[in-house]
């Protein structure tokens, strides 16, 4: 088998979140839940494998859902985490091309927020809120994912996205999804975003 799925560290330590997002709620979603999406995915390859290789009989539709669904989740995780800065250097208002582009393509920041808001606040059960650059139309485009199986429309690059599994705030927040949403405002990494916008558009 090739290369490995890797648990990526944190950028910032467990608690540099707080009060808006807890110690524990970082070390369960880190350690537990993202390193179980890395686990499937691997393993989930591995039986791919072995398949090829004639040592097992699999279900190959079976097989690639849980790929699809390990992967997504790996791979939206570790957006997520760089997303994401300490309290107190995150969230704000927005600057740089990306504050320009979200003038012209919303029509405010406070336009902007509101739909994003809006758009994680209505994902059905577990899934996922979306920024994304659409080249061929040159504009900003928001999505929701349901679970974590499909990563993005068609490939587009992500910008932007906010976790909005149970596991992501339900020790903090209860059942309160909307003011997760709220409070995550505060440690939104806008450097990030500028950084992905910039090399979505070259």
């Amino acid at each position: 088998m090739g290369k490995k799925y890797e648990l990526p560290k944190l950028p910032y330590d467990y608690n540099a979140l707080e009060p808006y997002i807890s110690e524990q709620i970082m070390r369960l979603h880190h350690d537990k839940h993202h390193a179980a999406y890395v686990n499937g995915a691997n393993a989930a390859l591995e039986k791919l494998e072995k398949a090829r290789n004639g040592e097992i009989q699999v279900d190959i539709k079976a097989i690639l859902r849980d790929y699809s669904f390990n992967f997504g989740g790996h791979s939206l995780h570790s957006l997520f985490w760089t997303n994401m800065a300490p309290a107190g250097k995150g969230g704000g208002k927005v600057g740089g091309k990306i504050a320009d582009r979200i003038n012209k393509d919303f029509g405010s920041f406070d336009k902007f927020k509101a739909q994003f808001s809006d758009t994680a606040k209505t994902v059905e059960g577990s899934g996922w809120a979306l920024l994304l650059y659409d080249k061929e139309t040159d504009q900003l485009v928001l999505t929701q994912i349901e679970k974590h199986n499909s990563m993005h429309l068609a490939g587009l690059p992500t910008l932007l996205t906010l976790d909005v599994f149970e596991h992501a705030y339900y020790l903090q927040y209860l059942n309160d999804r909307a003011k997760y949403i709220e409070n995550w405002w505060n440690v939104v990494n806008w450097d990030d975003v500028e950084q992905r916008f910039s090399k979505a558009m070259h």
